[in-house]
């Protein structure tokens, strides 16, 4: 590999193969674009962490809802609460996981921003991943971070664009990924503005979004524009969800890179082909992945290491 970025310490915890070979000469290359048009977005849920056996924000919620049984026993009997207290995957099936997901954000509602902040960083305070026991931080993906590291090395500005919520990924973005509130774009809670009893201004959650559609899909390449009002070159996802921020990045001019996180690794993490939260689609994600020019990741074959709590130095 003779690509100038290949230092000793690129990317330590990635194998020598393509991937890495591509992220190395898109670098190179991207020294050629000005710098206010190098802009990077990557998806959170299974391209910066792991999203198995639950999604974090889905546990975060288990939680609150558990908390607002608790305080009123009827909300057991509401379709979709009683589908999760119950685990019964094929009610939760048949209701969709964005009916189920709008009514558990309804559980946040009549909260300040604050508020809803505090209680995300003390769910994290605590919380462990059903299966491997550790911290949820610690299942954050370490080829991944070493990538972000690279990218704001290159001068990238560098945005996390999920279809998880805002104000969620927001709490952790800085600690977990280097990455500012303000450069976290996902879905969008809604706020009331009020004043309290001695006139102060502020904010409260309601039970809306500020979008009808989660930031999934096409709607993802929309809100970037709203957003960033800039088009990326490098993109970074796992599922049909992030197609079309991946496709879109492709389409800029110059370089460009559109990265996707194959999770093949049966024994270090899961196998599973990802699909999208709120649609359906058909054929294999790889194929498409392989007729649009985007470069593979494979979990099994590129990553030496895979979680941040595997570093040789942890």
């Amino acid at each position: 590999m003779t690509a100038d970025p290949l230092r000793s310490d690129f990317l330590p915890s990635w194998n020598d193969g393509a991937a890495k070979q591509a992220i190395a000469d898109f670098l190179a290359a991207a020294r050629g674009v000005p710098v206010v048009d190098r802009v990077a977005v990557l998806d959170n849920d299974g391209t910066l962490w792991c999203e198995k056996p639950n999604y974090p924000q889905l546990e975060f919620l288990l939680g609150e809802l558990a908390r607002a049984v608790g305080a009123d026993p009827s909300l057991a009997e509401r379709e979709e609460y009683r589908a999760l207290i119950e685990g019964d995957t094929a009610a939760q099936s048949e209701l969709g996981l964005e009916r189920i997901a709008l009514a558990l954000i309804e559980l946040c509602a009549g909260i300040s921003p604050e508020e809803f902040d505090a209680s995300v960083r003390a769910f994290f305070a605590t919380a462990r991943h059903r299966d491997r026991g550790v911290s949820l931080s610690a299942i954050r993906y370490q080829p991944m971070l070493e990538l972000l590291d690279e990218l704001r090395r290159a001068e990238f500005d560098v945005f996390i664009v999920t279809g998880g919520g805002t104000e969620f990924v927001r709490a952790i973005g800085d600690e977990f990924y280097g990455v500012a509130p303000e450069r976290v774009l996902g879905t969008q809670a809604s706020y009331d503005f009020v004043r309290d009893g001695d006139g102060c201004a502020g904010l409260i959650r309601n039970a809306d979004l500020v979008a009808a559609d989660a930031n999934e899909g096409a709607t993802k390449v929309v809100n970037i524009q709203r957003a960033l009002g800039r088009r990326p070159i490098f993109a970074a996802g796992n599922s049909p969800g992030d197609s079309e921020m991946l496709d879109y990045t492709m389409a800029a001019d110059g370089p460009t890179l559109a990265l996707l996180v194959d999770h093949d690794d049966a024994d270090r993490e899961y196998r599973y082909e990802s699909v999208a939260a709120t649609f359906e689609t058909t054929g294999s994600f790889l194929d498409l992945a392989a007729a649009h020019g985007w470069t593979v990741a494979s979990i099994r074959d590129d990553w030496a290491t895979v979680y941040a709590a595997d570093r040789p130095d942890q």
